[in-house]
């Protein structure tokens, strides 16, 4: 075999175990019982201080690449991911120029990408007013299925669908069993809702109200069931929608849903006036909502935790002015994903094996990865080596993302990331080795 890893501690399908895996090809070929002596032309040992998991799979990142490669860029958005375990990303369609909505703009998002990337690259098509006729030849080109939005997007030349538009895509969609994802917030809802400009949070978490996410979910899951497309939510942070979701779900509807890193770590209660690293939207809401997210993961309603990288240039922030409604809305968390997610999960009694299923696992399985996210025969060696009990501070200077801004800036994490490995070898940030994905090739 090509490369032979000994791990006192692995994540495989046996749970934390001890493990000998075998690798040849780029592919993984065994994985034994420790000591069981595989021969290979590469040792690797791994002592009981590390874990040996699978790479990751972060189904939600915005490259911004071509167009805005000032906010981000395949090579730097490809370095922070391997060097937070991150083996594979999915790059959203909109915020780069021009937006991948037909066949044409995701060919020059590819030959942006092309030889540019250091770690394995799928795509999401977009759905908007007027592309209807675009979906299918975007899904025969290899998107992994398609964006919308029921609001503005921040960006003009990705329009939102409305109620009809989304039955239209969701329609067409279903005729080849394309899958739909969807930022699930209700335009008429938010403008409704109080004005968001000014320094205080309290305000701007006003302006995006619970109401505006669940009544949109609401949409998404009737106009599901209606059609039965394969649905998606994006980025849930309204704990009030999971118990619509759980009952679609047993009511038939192919519905999954995501949260993110920043909704399970961060707080309202302590965004402090003018902060404006921590605007998203939909936003971080109180700590009881969060409590309840982390509860919809222990009971399987939310499948994966993505990051949802947003990532833009310090100006776009605003800090001149620290006006909530102005800012830039986007967290910057694509290489601090794992250790944010730890550093929460271990004190609530979760496991390993429990971040790997949400942030590996399903992901993976949500895009219709075959050879992702598993420490399995048959699988792409993708690897990370982690060290759960470490400990560091983040600091912004020292990420490898474009821009030196973050919400995680200061913050201590547990969980290190010591060494990245894709298709069987490590990652070093000097000669990008990863290949353009294709749905159903990966």
């Amino acid at each position: 075999m090509d490369l032979v890893i000994n791990a006192a501690r692995a994540v495989t399908a046996a749970g934390e175990v001890p493990a000998t895996i075998g690798v040849d090809g780029g592919r993984i070929v065994a994985v034994e019982p420790a000591g069981a002596g595989l021969d290979g032309d590469r040792v690797l040992e791994l002592g009981d201080d590390v874990v040996l998991l699978p790479g990751l799979v972060d189904t939600h990142v915005h490259v911004n690449d071509p167009g805005r490669t000032e906010w981000e860029g395949f090579a730097s958005a490809t370095r922070a991911a391997a060097a937070g375990g991150v083996t594979t990303i999915v790059d959203m369609p909109l915020n780069s120029l021009p937006p991948t909505v037909d066949v044409a703009s995701l060919e020059v998002k590819r030959k942006t990408a092309e030889g540019r990337v250091h770690v394995d690259v799928g795509f999401w098509g977009g759905a908007i007013p007027g592309n209807l006729a675009d979906l299918r030849g975007l899904h025969e080109a290899g998107v992994f299925g398609f964006k919308s939005f029921l609001l503005h997007s921040g960006v003009d030349e990705f329009p939102p669908l409305d109620a009809r538009g989304l039955e239209e895509a969701m329609t067409e969609l279903r005729t080849f069993d394309g899958m739909i994802i969807v930022h699930a917030e209700d335009s008429d809802a938010i403008d409704h809702a109080p004005d968001p400009h000014g320094e205080k949070y309290e305000d701007f978490l006003h302006s995006r109200p619970r109401g505006a996410e669940n009544v949109a979910i609401a949409q998404v899951i009737e106009l599901a069931r209606k059609t039965g497309v394969r649905a998606h939510i994006l980025h849930l942070s309204s704990s009030d929608a999971l118990p619509m979701v759980e009952s679609a779900r047993r009511d038939g509807v192919r519905l999954t849903a995501e949260t993110c890193p920043h909704y399970l770590s961060f707080t309202a209660e302590e965004i402090g006036d003018g902060a404006t690293q921590f605007k998203c939207c939909p936003p971080i809401r109180e700590a009881g909502n969060r409590e309840l997210l982390w509860k919809g993961l222990a009971d399987g309603v939310i499948d994966c935790v993505v990051t949802d990288h947003s990532p833009c240039t310090p100006e776009l922030k605003r800090f001149d002015s620290g006006d909530f409604g102005l800012a830039w809305g986007g967290i910057a968390g694509l290489q601090l994903g794992l250790p944010a997610v730890w550093t929460q999960a271990r004190q609530r009694g979760f496991a390993l094996t429990d971040v790997v299923r949400w942030m590996a696992e399903h992901p993976a399985a949500q895009a219709g990865m075959r050879r992702k996210g598993h420490l399995a025969p048959g699988y792409d060696a993708d690897f990370s080596v982690f060290a759960p009990d470490e400990a560091f501070v983040v600091d912004v200077a020292k990420l490898k993302h474009r821009n030196p801004v973050s919400a995680y800036h200061g913050r201590p994490l547990a969980g290190v990331v010591r060494s990245t490995w894709l298709r069987g070898e490590e990652i070093t940030g000097e000669d990008p080795a990863g290949v353009l994905l294709t749905r159903g090739d990966c």
